[in-house]
């Protein structure tokens, strides 16, 4: 009887997070698909249903393809290159030496900056006449322009977020790496096992659970990429790195367009939804098979 009271109480401390939970989600996602069916300009009190209008434009208008092809190089390309520098930097900072602590420090720090203000501090290195050309001229090569050619802007744009989430993925990794029991690389070396075999056939299969979760957190975030991109170019030139994060952002505040951009929001989200499900399915399998 005590027990069950205490399981009452303690279902009652959700109660709160609950709340918010529906005040801070639930109301706005449908919210959301409310105004994605009106003409609504995002200022106007009169606005009136359009149906299926804003959400057959996304299957015609041109730059949500532009949009949604550079969303997707956002979220693959950032998540694969965490993963490889995130583990790279876990496995060497699991040894001990002088100064890891430092080192675990200075790759994590740039999580705790804001996006916005990293976007603006890259600014000073990659504009026409910053720090990267100024680089680039000390071995004669001619200025870049980094951020007005679309691709090179795209690749900017990944790598800057790559360095600054990387961190994440190289703590998880770490974390990882750490409570694999030292017994199983013993009884290897033992076995003569060198250390690529150890990495291939212990540190791994091992390290799964580690990489579902760096995947995840770092695919859902680079999915939603925005604030560095509206930092840094404002989804220009033109549109052509506009993520669909930064395009709702245009479309609401610059084409006062509110009814299309909450129907941009609505796809960004079954998008995310969709990549949310494969990865629990996929990782679903391999996690019994690691079992």
């Amino acid at each position: 009887m005590q027990t069950h009271s205490l399981y009452r109480k303690a279902n009652i401390l959700y109660i709160p997070a609950l709340i918010l939970f529906l005040i801070f989600v639930v109301y706005p996602f449908f919210s959301d698909i409310r105004i994605a069916f009106t003409n609504w300009n995002g200022f106007s009190k009169h606005f009136k249903y359009v149906g299926l209008l804003n959400f057959k434009r996304l299957f015609t208008d041109a730059n949500i393809g532009i949009a949604l092809v550079n969303t997707l190089f956002y979220g693959f390309g950032s998540t694969f290159f965490q993963q490889v520098l995130g583990l790279a930097f876990a496995l060497l900072l699991n040894e001990p030496f002088p100064g890891r602590t430092a080192a675990r420090t200075i790759i994590y720090l740039p999580v705790m900056i804001s996006a916005v203000i990293m976007g603006y501090m890259w600014t000073y290195l990659v504009e026409f006449d910053g720090a990267l050309n100024d680089i680039v001229a000390l071995f004669g090569g001619k200025p870049v322009l980094w951020l007005s050619n679309a691709t090179l802007a795209v690749v900017v744009l990944i790598t800057i977020n790559t360095l600054q989430f990387v961190g994440i993925s190289m703590i998880i990794y770490l974390a990882g790496l750490q409570g694999i029991p030292n017994m199983y690389y013993e009884a290897a070396s033992i076995e003569g096992a060198g250390r690529r075999q150890q990495f291939w056939k212990i540190t791994v299969p091992l390290l799964y659970p580690s990489f579902v979760t760096s995947v995840t957190i770092n695919l859902i975030g680079g999915l939603k990429l925005f604030d560095v991109i509206q930092a840094l170019t404002a989804g220009g030139p033109g549109y052509t790195t506009h993520s669909l994060a930064t395009l709702i952002h245009s479309t609401y505040f610059g084409s006062q367009n509110a009814g299309f951009a909450a129907a941009i929001g609505a796809l960004l989200f079954v998008i995310i939804l969709i990549f949310t499900i494969l990865l629990e399915l996929v990782f679903k399998g391999k996690e019994v098979q690691y079992t």
